[in-house]
């Protein structure tokens, strides 16, 4: 297939191979650019992405070489073995620190290109603007070290259960919310029944006050009655994603969703979670890392739809 975008808008990216990958139905333009030649232009981003005009996506994803842009340069000088450097750009063409479908994808893009070998249980470390992930391959997907989780605010208001408001289309009144970094920042809202989750608004970004320093993404989490089932806790999420709009899935919105259910659930709740969002299901996976921190390992499938030429 081909992306016919002829009109000069596509800058550097014009004549290169891309792939059309998604994960959780969380769906990405993925090209490879391993010499760090293509300067990224944000316009082209948002043209690329834009779902009637371009080949749509909730975003960009370059494939380059970490010692090829300063990001990985620097990250290889920390971590030394993340050789492959995912440069992710919103639909806006802003760019962010991690996204934890899309490594997933990216992973799956790099084999799929033969650009790395990666047999099933084999690990491979990835660069990121939010550190190095270590991605392993597993018999029906991938599963990500996404690292520690953190509150944001202090944790005085986060002892208290809440720390923000949000408001949103549909909610008759604001919420109370936790805000929680994955490496990016996220503010989770629980909701008391499915039809508040369906009646939520999300054409529009939801009003969070405060609002995290670097703006945040937005989750509205139904918990399941009952909440654990066979050891595992189950969700189900919606999101709004800063510089995209509501999609259909988010890997780090689905570990910051189990972070803040299993705060408010207290003693006893599980360290394993099934996040149901639109595209399918996560799983999040808590667990003490060797660094002595609470990490989560996000778990689920990448999938490649397409090839095709950008002109």
């Amino acid at each position: 297939m081909s992306g016919n975008m002829s009109d000069g808008s596509l800058g550097p990216f014009a004549g290169l191979p891309f792939s059309k990958g998604h994960g959780t139905g969380n769906d990405f333009v993925l090209i490879a650019d391993p010499d760090g030649e293509y300067a990224i232009d944000e316009a082209a981003v948002v043209r690329i992405c834009d779902r009637h005009q371009g080949i749509g996506g909730d975003g960009l994803i370059r494939a380059v070489h970490s010692r090829n842009l300063p990001e990985g340069r620097a990250l290889l000088e920390a971590a030394g073995q993340a050789e492959w450097f995912m440069d992710y750009r919103n639909s806006d063409g802003s760019a962010v620190e991690m996204c934890g479908n899309g490594v997933r994808v990216f992973v799956h893009f790099l084999i799929d290109q033969g650009l790395v070998d990666l047999p099933e249980g084999e690990v491979l470390l990835i660069g990121t603007r939010g550190g190095p992930k270590a991605v392993k391959r597993e018999a029906e997907g991938y599963a990500v070290d996404m690292g520690p989780w953190d509150f944001i605010f202090p944790v005085e208001a986060a002892n208290q259960g809440t720390d923000s408001l949000v408001e949103a289309g549909g909610l008759q009144v604001a919420r109370p919310a936790l805000s929680v970094s994955m490496g990016n920042p996220h503010t989770v809202v629980a909701l008391a029944h499915g039809d508040e989750l369906r009646a939520a608004d999300l054409h529009h970004p939801p009003v969070v006050d405060p609002t995290p320093p670097d703006g945040t993404n937005v989750e509205f989490v139904l918990p399941a009655d009952p909440l654990v089932t066979d050891g595992v806790g189950v969700i189900s999420m919606r999101v709004h994603e800063r510089g995209v709009g509501e999609t259909q899935s988010c890997g780090t919105g689905a570990c910051a969703a189990a972070v803040a259910i299993r705060f408010w659930a207290g003693d006893g709740a599980p360290d394993n979670w099934a996040v149901q969002v639109p595209g399918g299901v996560v799983s999040a996976n808590f667990f003490t890392a060797d660094d002595g921190r609470e990490h989560i390992l996000l778990g689920g499938p990448a999938v490649l739809v397409a090839n095709g030429t950008l002109v």
